[in-house]
């Protein structure tokens, strides 16, 4: 089958430079592994851009055929380039040119990107969620939040701009680094003390859940998962599956299946876990196109319930094609 993997690498595929510009580029690794994994499962791959020559570029590639029916499928990996809410243009602009593709709907990437409103919709759902507001100046007021909290971009990904806030100066601070940096509300959200567990997803409808894993801070000061802490080499170290018990367990299940629903994820995600010191689990974030680079959670808890690298890609693929088409991709 041809596969077209696209990602976000070149920043210069646009028309004009205008709007809040993307601090996050394309993981050339992983996509080259993405690549390699999908050639090895026997697909007809391509490497695209998504920006403003991508539906050129696929339909060289994936013509329709006689039917005008879809001949390939993408393999979104892309993050945007610019602009309000740069993650769901290229699910936006594969649905108008009617391209099957891995992963959520630009809807989905939507409601979850903004961390707002998936906060909104899981605590609707009865999902805790660290108790939060949105603010727009420094010198607002937190209302009831207790100290310390955590301060984040209202939308943005990677953790960029998370920061620990101790008292109120600190707090102004962070806000109005992140309104100058990123343009954008500040997420401010109640700090929980305590583990932190990621739940990978996996399917449609009835989910696997993969093993989960625990991100162990040791004895850092810091015991976030900052940018720093994804991308330095001394990050945390990852173990799966975590230590949990089984009633907890199936609490974390549970909360991270309605997480997902809620916030209409597709085909795979990562669900993140506080766990504080009483045994109350809390949801930090929804990630609906987690990390795949071989050090990442996601690959790991892949690969401790016995896939390797390429039989993941293959299937997260496989899975995307169940859903539009009702099966799975004919064997060459």
């Amino acid at each position: 089958m041809r596969v077209a993997v696209v990602w976000n690498h070149d920043h210069t595929g646009v028309i004009n430079r205008f709007g809040q510009p993307s601090q996050e580029f394309g993981d050339r690794q992983e996509v080259e592994s993405v690549l390699a994994a999908l050639q090895e499962g026997g697909h007809e791959t391509l490497l695209c851009e998504g920006d403003k020559g991508l539906l050129a570029t696929l339909e060289r590639f994936m013509p329709p055929d006689p039917q005008a029916r879809p001949s390939g499928i993408v393999f979104n990996r892309a993050t945007g380039i610019q602009g309000e809410c740069r993650f769901i243009h290229v699910s936006a602009m594969l649905e108008m040119a009617g391209v099957p593709y891995t992963g959520p709907s630009a809807l989905g990437y939507g409601l979850s990107v903004d961390k707002v409103i998936a906060k909104t919709l899981i605590r609707d759902r009865g999902v805790p969620t660290p108790n939060f507001r949105v603010m727009r100046s420094g010198t607002e007021s937190t209302g009831d939040l207790r100290f310390p909290v955590v301060v984040k971009p209202r939308r943005e990904g990677n953790s960029f701009g998370l920061q620990l806030a101790h008292e109120p100066a600190q707090l102004g601070e962070a806000v109005e680094t992140i309104l100058t940096r990123y343009g954008q509300d500040a997420l401010v959200e109640e700090y929980i003390e305590g583990r932190e567990i990621t739940v990978p997803l996996l399917g449609n409808g009835e989910l696997e859940v993969l093993p989960m894993v625990e991100q162990d801070f040791g004895d850092r000061k810091i015991r976030m998962m900052t940018w720093e802490a994804k991308f330095m080499a001394d990050g945390p170290q990852k173990i799966c599956p975590a230590q949990i018990g089984s009633k907890l367990a199936a609490k974390l299940r549970d909360i991270s299946v309605a997480s997902f629903h809620a916030c209409q994820c597709r085909d795979y995600a990562r669900v993140d876990i506080r766990i504080d010191r009483s045994g109350q689990p809390f949801v930090l974030d929804i990630n609906t196109d987690p990390a795949l680079g071989m050090d990442s959670s996601y690959p790991l808890a892949a690969m401790t319930a016995g896939h390797s690298f390429s039989s993941l890609v293959n299937r997260i693929l496989d899975v995307a094609h169940m859903r539009y088409f009702g099966i799975g991709i004919p064997k060459a």
